[in-house]
């Protein structure tokens, strides 16, 4: 073998392996989700393919879901700007949660009754927990001229990601993403709260109680 194969060889050895480790920690697909939306005008359904991406952004990700096709349509036409999309995409897998994503308005007018595309949408996640974790399509949210379209997947859609993460410094062991709860802590605080209300108005009755008591002692 020349110097010139053997170098070609050592080359595209480097380069294989370069790229499986890179192609074992990330899987992609473009899924069909079959939209159930509820509209000002009725039910209506459609399916769209649709695609999360995500790059690397300091401790995270930056997550960006695109729509090859649109889901809803409206009986008169929006102008520029008037429609404003969000989403959730759905985390699973190692970690477990929600990611909310929004993308801009609609940059041109939308025909009536004409499927309306939905520009892509973007958010952060930051992960939690290490391992596996899958992204899917979840609810649909879309806002125009003072209205609101819900459209949650109807067919249980597989995940359009799948990417190893590695947990924040710091992140701890909570889900990907949560809302404010009311647990035993908040209970406890309440109970305390009403406690000492309740100790206080006795306290002022006892206090109303005995100055009655001297005056009635006094006469």
């Amino acid at each position: 073998m020349s110097h010139r194969t053997r170098s070609a060889a050592v080359a595209l050895a480097l380069a294989g392996a370069a790229v499986l480790p890179a192609a074992g920690t990330a899987r992609a697909d473009v899924v069909d989700v079959a939209y159930d939306c509820k509209t000002p005008i009725g039910d209506k359904s459609a399916v769209s393919p649709i695609d999360i991406r995500a790059a690397a952004e300091g401790d995270g990700y930056k997550l960006t879901m695109s729509f090859r096709k649109g889901v809803s349509s409206s009986p008169i036409e929006l102008g520029k700007g008037a429609m404003n999309p969000s989403a959730v995409i759905v985390v699973g897998g190692a970690d477990q949660g929600q990611v909310a994503v929004s993308g801009p308005p609609n940059p041109e007018a939308a025909p009536a009754n004409t499927p309306i595309k939905i520009t892509d949408l973007s958010g952060t996640y930051t992960p939690k927990k290490t391992g596996r974790v899958t992204f899917t399509a979840g609810v649909l949210t879309i806002k125009a001229m003072g209205t609101t379209t819900t459209c949650t997947p109807g067919n249980s859609p597989k995940p359009s990601l799948e990417l190893d993460v590695t947990a924040a410094a710091g992140a701890g062991s909570g889900p990907a993403d949560t809302l404010p709860q009311t647990g035993p802590e908040d209970s406890v605080a309440a109970l305390a709260t009403l406690g000492g209300t309740v100790l206080l108005s006795g306290t002022a009755g006892l206090l109303m109680l005995s100055r009655r008591s001297r005056r009635a002692a006094r006469t």
